[in-house]
C-alpha cells in the first residue's frame, strides 16, 4: 500500500547522513552489510531515523518477547498498516533469523489465525491494540495475559506499534522500493 502523495525528498546518500541518522546508517552497514532503502529515506530527518532505531532496538532487547514473538508482533503490525516493504523485510527476518514456523509467517501475512496458539493470541492482541488505538478492552487483555504474557508486554506491544508507525508511514509516503535482500518475500 502506498500513499496517493509521494514525497519528493530524495534518499540520503550514506556519506551525507547527519547526526543520529549517520550513526544508524554506519551501524547498518557494519551489521547488515548494506543500508536498507527505508533508512536512506528516513535519514531526511535525523531525529526521525534516530527515534525509530532507538525504539526498534529497545523493543528487540527489552520486550521480554522471544525472537519469534517479536516477528509476530512486527509482521502483524506491518500487515495491519498495509506496509508491503516491512511485511517483506520482517518475513525474511522471521524465516531466516528468528526461525518462525512457515505456517505462522504465512498466516500473519494472510491475516489468518496462526497455527501456534500462543502466537495467535499475541497477533490477535497486537491487532486489537492497533485497531483500537490503544483503547484496549478487558476481555482481549485478559486473554493476552492468560496466554502467558505480562502487563509490561502490553507496553512493549505499544512500543512496537509506535516503531511500526514510523517505518510503515515513511514507506507509504516515500513509496520505498523493497531491497534485494527482502525481494523474495515481496507481498
Amino acid at each position: 500500500m502506498l500513499a496517493e502523495y509521494k514525497i519528493n525528498l530524495s534518499p540520503v546518500a550514506d556519506e551525507d547522513a547527519k547526526g543520529a541518522a549517520r550513526e544508524v546508517i554506519e551501524k547498518a552497514k557494519a551489521t547488515l552489510g548494506f543500508v536498507p532503502n527505508m533508512y536512506s529515506t528516513m535519514a531526511n530527518s535525523p531525529g526521525y531515523l534516530g527515534t525509530y532505531a532507538y525504539g526498534y532496538t529497545a523493543f528487540r532487547q527489552n520486550s521480554g518477547f522471544s525472537a519469534q514473538e517479536q516477528e509476530t508482533v512486527f509482521l502483524t503490525l506491518s500487515r495491519q498498516n498495509g506496509c508491503d516493504y516491512c511485511t517483506a523485510a520482517h518475513s525474511m527476518i522471521a524465516d531466516k533469523v528468528s526461525k518462525l514456523e512457515a505456517g505462522d509467517v504465512d498466516a500473519v501475512r494472510a491475516g489468518d489465525a496462526l497455527p501456534t496458539a500462543k502466537l495467535n493470541e499475541l497477533s490477535d492482541f497486537t491487532k486489537h491494540v492497533h485497531d483500537t488505538r490503544g483503547l484496549i478492552a478487558k476481555g482481549e487483555t485478559e486473554a493476552f495475559l492468560a496466554a502467558g504474557y505480562s502487563e509490561q508486554q502490553i507496553l512493549e506491544v505499544i512500543l512496537a506499534l509506535s516503531v511500526k508507525i514510523l517505518s510503515n508511514y515513511s514507506n507509504h509516503i516515500f513509496h520505498t522500493e523493497v531491497d534485494d535482500a527482502f525481494a523474495s518475500y515481496k507481498v
